[in-house]
């Protein structure tokens, strides 16, 4: 089974990491710090490393340069991540000879892609990565995970009522947890709306003295966005509307669908 170490600082974008890769049969092991990440390296030769870019001890390009000079693994692929998208991030990678960028926020299924193009052929065969293709019933039978599967079924009940488009649940940096499927947005654009649209209304909130706000609703010209921004410590909800008439609904379920977000989280 292969083996891929998640480094980041951040809880959400490690949990984020680790159920996109849950159910492709692929070890995951996770690092808090460039510090715990290198004992790691050397203890358990994962087959990849994602690692973020800036960390608060030894960032990623220190921790690909220390993999890239390593006498035993040298040879081991490392996926950077970086929530700075310019030259600068890209030539220090260059430099460190990181083996890919993925820019934050990313769709799981960017990040998906990339870690099964950069495991090594003897860890990332058919057999590994995916379930065996058998029956119909058989693939049937091969439960998704739990959090996941709760997670989707919560946002699909919105997209189940009338003049709803989309559902979204990201991370306060804009990480994309989970989205509908089929979505007329892409869920990475849902996921840095709700984000930005957070971050600024939590500062206003402040300055009015009126507390963390909880909920927002934003109008356009051709549609509406809810924008549940507390779901938990951690998570924002974004759902848009085709019709201005499912706003009632979307609200009422809104508040009942919070505990059971947390909960799945």
């Amino acid at each position: 089974m292969p083996k891929v170490l998640v480094v980041d600082d951040s809880l959400s974008v490690r949990k984020v990491v680790e159920r996109a890769l849950a159910g492709r049969r692929i070890d995951v092991v996770e690092a808090a710090s460039g510090s715990a990440a290198r004992e790691l390296i050397e203890r358990e030769s994962p087959d990849l490393i994602v690692c973020d870019v800036i960390m608060p001890d030894h960032d990623g390009g220190e921790i690909c340069a220390f993999v890239k000079s390593h006498p035993r693994l040298a040879g081991t692929p490392v996926l950077l991540m970086s929530g700075i998208v310019d030259d600068s991030v890209r030539e220090r990678a260059a430099r460190v000879r990181a083996d890919d960028i993925l820019f934050k926020p990313f769709a799981t299924g960017d990040l998906v892609e990339r870690v099964e193009r950069l495991l090594p052929p003897r860890a990332s065969s058919a057999a590994e990565l995916a379930p065996p293709r058998s029956s119909a019933r058989e693939a049937a039978a091969v439960p998704a995970p739990s959090a996941d599967r709760e997670l989707g079924s919560i946002l699909r009940r919105f997209t189940a009522m009338d003049g709803v488009q989309w559902a979204v649940l990201a991370d306060r940096e804009g990480i994309v947890l989970e989205a509908t499927e089929g979505a007329a947005i892409d869920a990475g654009i849902g996921g840095a709306f709700s984000a930005c649209l957070a971050e600024a209304s939590q500062g206003l909130g402040r300055e009015l003295g009126r507390g963390a706000v909880t909920s927002m609703i934003v109008e356009f010209e051709k549609g509406t966005v809810v924008v549940w921004n507390v779901v938990g410590a951690t998570a924002l909800l974004a759902v848009g509307l085709r019709e201005s008439s499912a706003l009632g609904k979307v609200r009422y379920y809104a508040r009942k669908a919070l505990a059971e977000l947390v909960h799945a989280l």
